[in-house]
């Protein structure tokens, strides 16, 4: 089974490798060398280097089929979703094709029967400590540059009760954190009752005593449901940690990219977070090279990045995607060199802001959960950073230090993107 793509195929790759471990068959998960004779592909579509990844990832494994290495290769996900019928054309040395959501058909066209008492089932890829709960599919938003709802449909909230019993299911398995995930998390429940039932769902993730942090992700500005303010705040389990992707400042470039709401209010809920969430973790996401972004936008962009100070900060250069509102309304007329420069130029002084605050963490003790461990060291991360996006503690004497467990750290040494620390003795 080889994962493409974001967190979110990682969830559905999980739930097909359940699905399969249910029926005695073993299943490697991106390894790096294996002897399966069939091969899963799960891929990504969201942008053009995403895609062109996917691409070079089937057509290895074709080359593998051909050579006799392998006897079936299956792709699913976002991109066989999207190009169907010019994969098919152009690939026909795989076995089949499916799109997303189609784990059943998978399952079957594999030979064996589809499980319904296996739902909310997964074989976790990640470290078995934490796990990524996946709360909806789709999105309602109307983003010029987001190919994701022609992908994956309109927004569909997943049953509270449905994700509770997911997640007693991970605690059961040893997941102590969860991270939760969706095109867009603000809008939990607003399908279902056209209100949002996010506050409700953590509230009652929080209940299961197996878990000690809760972490929330891709949580869309505009429409951001304000009592979910008040459980970060207030609620011991929630990480002190929000990824609220922005994607612009000016409002030029806002009203452009079909955002749904201006600077003013984009500032103003950026300092509603900080002043009634003391030590709040800020997680951005910003898109440069955007049709119609001119100097002045980007200037804007820049300022507002180094007034703001983010905590944790990523940056995409844009790229045009098929029948999306800017793809068919705008050229794509902002060179790529100049694009590259725009979010170099974020990025260096991100690094600045980074280390900035990375330094004020020295000498101070804080909760630490262990990644990883090899001879050299030990690996964890703080409340404040989720895994593989965000920083990490480094700890150089890993002596009787357990993956998946939590110590006290006292931080020695801060670099622009991780951090140095020595444990606690109790």
């Amino acid at each position: 089974m080889i994962t493409l793509g974001c967190s979110k195929n990682t969830v559905d790759s999980e739930k097909l490798m359940a699905q399969l471990n249910a029926h005695a068959v073993q299943v490697q998960h991106n390894a790096e060398q294996s002897d399966a004779r069939t091969v899963i592909i799960n891929t990504c579509g969201f942008i053009n280097d995403a895609k062109q990844e996917s691409v070079d990832t089937i057509l290895e494994y074709i080359n593998a089929k051909e050579q006799g290495l392998i006897d079936n290769l299956y792709v699913m996900g976002c991109l066989s979703e999207r190009y169907a019928k010019e994969l098919k054309t152009e690939m026909p040395e795989v076995d089949q094709f499916f799109g997303v959501n189609n784990i059943e058909d998978i399952v079957k066209a594999l030979g064996y029967d589809y499980k319904s008492n296996l739902v909310g089932e997964r074989l976790l890829s990640t470290p078995s400590h934490y796990a990524y709960l996946k709360i909806a599919e789709g999105c309602n938003r109307k983003c010029s540059f987001c190919a994701i709802p022609l992908i994956r449909g309109k927004y569909e909230s997943f049953a509270v009760d449905d994700l509770l019993t997911e997640a007693k299911l991970l605690a059961k398995h040893g997941v102590k954190e969860l991270l939760l995930i969706a095109q867009d998390t603000s809008y939990y429940g607003m399908d279902i009752q056209k209100s949002s039932l996010l506050t409700t769902l953590l509230e009652k993730l929080s209940e299961i005593n197996e878990i000690e942090w809760i972490r929330l992700h891709y949580a869309y500005p505009a429409g951001f449901p304000k009592d979910v303010i008040d459980v970060i705040a207030s609620n011991p389990k929630m990480c002190k940690y929000l990824d609220i992707p922005v994607q612009h400042i000016s409002d030029n470039m806002l009203k452009i990219m079909r955002r749904g709401l201006d600077k003013k209010k984009t500032i103003e809920l950026i300092e509603n977070f900080r002043s009634k969430i003391p030590g709040l973790s800020i997680r951005t996401t910003l898109l440069v090279g955007h049709p119609g972004e001119t100097e002045a936008d980007f200037e804007e962009l820049y300022n507002f990045v180094c007034d703001t100070k983010f905590d944790r900060l990523g940056i995409f250069t844009y790229s045009h995607e098929e029948d999306t509102y800017a793809a068919r309304h705008y050229k794509d007329s902002i060179n790529p060199g100049v694009k590259q420069e725009r979010a170099n130029i974020i990025m260096k002084a991100q690094q600045e802001i980074s280390l900035l605050k990375n330094r004020q963490r020295i000498a101070h003790t804080m909760k630490v959960v262990i990644d990883n461990i090899d001879d050299a060291a030990a690996y964890g991360r703080t409340q404040y950073d989720s895994p593989e996006v965000d920083n990490e503690v480094i700890i150089n004497n890993p002596e009787n230090i357990k993956v998946g467990s939590f110590y006290d750290v006292k931080i020695i040494e801060a670099g622009e993107f991780d951090l140095e620390g020595e444990l606690v003795k109790p």
